[in-house]
């Protein structure tokens, strides 16, 4: 039977930071004259009828409330829920004495209704077979250290439970600006997040925490949002799709422009290959390959269409590179002689460059900035960069990408849950929301290099923070096409094969045509 659940209402590009959204809240109340508590009651609303419309079969609610407004958006919830005849139950994880406000008016409407509430250390353990919905109103988006003691076990207990979660706002535990967990967080299904996207929602943690996301901006009035520039803007394949727009009919291999993608020390031919392809795949007219003569040979005998060069000595690449448009350099590099050769040669051209795997590790020893480079760096690589641990770039993903870019220049793609795009102009970064799990495999990063660098070589012109947003969002969403077939044991060239299908527009399930 067709489902009947509504369409999700598209999801805004303007993401926010934590005290941006507090400002926006302030901003309606003051300015605006909408009382607090009438926000609350339009964020508690929303959220019922988000809950209502992805389970419409429920018939219990347990609800989670904390000690501040998140707790107060809860309240909202359990006294629609039991108006509406469900079996409520509210467990409140610390003194409801404490809360105050618009939070407290909202607990004292749901008494009024005869609602009860249990201390959820006197409930938490029938917590695991709890039916119905759970609704996570524990922490909102004002958290900023780990989360510890009773409120780190309702957290668990929460994620421990059979039953769906809903979080209100922001899943309980995750950074708002970051996406980083802080100590343990909620994993829900779903999150109905109020007046603006928060950044940390969209990468790091935040996509595995937070399930479908949901936003209900409250009514507050647009001129408000007026006076709050977003912190970052949500990229994807939907949105970027549209700079690809038709070949005109006299085209000639040269108007798509000519790459050269210099790696494949040996032992490694298979990165510098699948760039090569890429590149191909995403519309370059011309690729060489410039490769370590071990294996130059032979590279190209099952892609005939690719052009491959023996490299030896730098000298070698004086022909390929005049006539490149744009240099792809590191898939297989190696930080042996002949890859450090190599690099150094290519970095002092003045050439658009895209700079990936050893090629960046190269960089890390001798730092320097180019200014016209895309740099796309994984967080192990984003960390020799700068010096870092993996995990501290992890804990702030949107830091981290800024800093690379001020250290090194160019446009940096940091790779990951909701890759980032750093640029130098005065947009903010860009967050790709296309991708999945199945990517994070042995060559997805050489494929990107070669969608990028074909992008870049178009003759139509797509600047370096162009083309990295639009070769992050085409990567993405070719591997989002590839996971159909099951993200476990995906391969970089099922994301290959998937490329020209997802760049031509061809339907699911059509993508036989666009296989050779």
């Amino acid at each position: 039977m067709p489902s009947t659940r509504p369409e999700p209402p598209p999801l805004a590009r303007e993401l926010y930071r934590a005290d941006q959204v507090r400002a926006l809240d302030r901003a309606a109340i003051e300015t605006h004259g909408i009382p607090g508590i009438q926000l609350m009651n339009r964020a508690g609303t929303a959220a019922y009828q988000y809950l209502r419309d992805r389970w419409p079969e429920v018939d219990r609610v347990t609800v989670l409330a904390g000690l501040g407004n998140n707790g107060g958006d809860g309240y909202v919830v359990a006294r629609l829920a039991r108006a509406d005849g469900l079996e409520v139950r509210v467990l409140q994880l610390g003194d409801p004495g404490r809360l105050r406000g618009d939070a407290a008016l909202s607990l004292l409407a749901y008494r009024d209704l005869g609602g009860e509430i249990l201390s959820f250390g006197e409930a938490s353990s029938g917590l695991p077979e709890c039916l119905g919905v759970l609704v996570d109103a524990l922490l909102g988006t004002g958290l900023d250290r780990p989360v510890e003691g009773p409120w780190a076990a309702a957290i668990a207990a929460v994620n421990a439970a059979s039953a769906p979660i809903l979080a209100l706002d922001i899943p309980s535990g995750l950074d708002a600006d970051t996406g980083a967990v802080l100590g343990i967080a909620v994993r829900a299904d779903a999150t109905m997040t109020f007046v603006g996207l928060k950044q940390g929602l969209f990468t790091g943690a935040g996509p595995d925490c937070c399930g479908e996301i949901r936003l209900d901006t409250l009514d507050i009035p647009q001129e408000v949002y007026s006076g709050v520039p977003p912190s970052a803007r949500r990229v994807d394949w939907a949105q970027q799709s549209h700079a690809l727009g038709p070949r005109h009919r006299a085209a000639h291999k040269g108007d798509f422009g000519h790459v050269l993608i210099i790696g494949g020390a040996p032992g490694m031919s298979g990165a510098v290959r699948l760039a090569g392809e890429a590149a191909l795949r995403a519309g370059a007219g011309l690729a060489t390959l410039a490769t370590h003569s071990e294996h130059a040979a032979w590279l190209n005998l099952t892609r005939p269409e690719l052009m491959v060069r023996a490299v030896d000595d730098p000298g070698a690449l004086d022909a390929p590179i005049e006539r490149a448009d744009v240099i792809a350099i590191g898939p297989g590099l190696g930080r042996g002689a002949w890859g450090r050769r190599l690099w150094d040669l290519v970095r002092a051209l003045q050439k658009p460059l895209v700079v990936d795997a050893d090629a960046l590790n190269l960089l890390a020893e001798e730092p320097e900035i180019g200014p016209d480079w895309v740099l796309t760096p994984h967080p192990a690589e984003a960390a020799r960069l700068l010096g870092w641990t993996a995990e501290e770039v992890e804990r702030d993903r949107f830091g981290a990408a800024r800093e690379v870019q001020r250290r090194y220049g160019g446009v940096v793609i940091l790779k990951g849950a909701g890759s980032l795009i750093q640029g130098a102009s005065d947009r903010p970064p860009a967050v790709c929301t296309d991708g999945n799990p199945g990517m994070a495999t042995a060559g997805s990063g050489d494929v990107l290099t070669g969608v990028v660098a074909a992008l870049r070589a178009q003759r139509a012109g797509f600047d370096a923070e162009a083309a990295a947003c639009l070769g992050a969002c085409l990567h993405a969403a070719a591997g989002d096409r590839a996971a159909q077939g099951g993200e476990r044991g995906m391969l970089a060239g099922d994301i290959l094969e998937s490329l020209r299908a997802v760049a031509n527009g061809i339907p699911t399930g059509a993508d036989d045509r666009c296989r050779s």
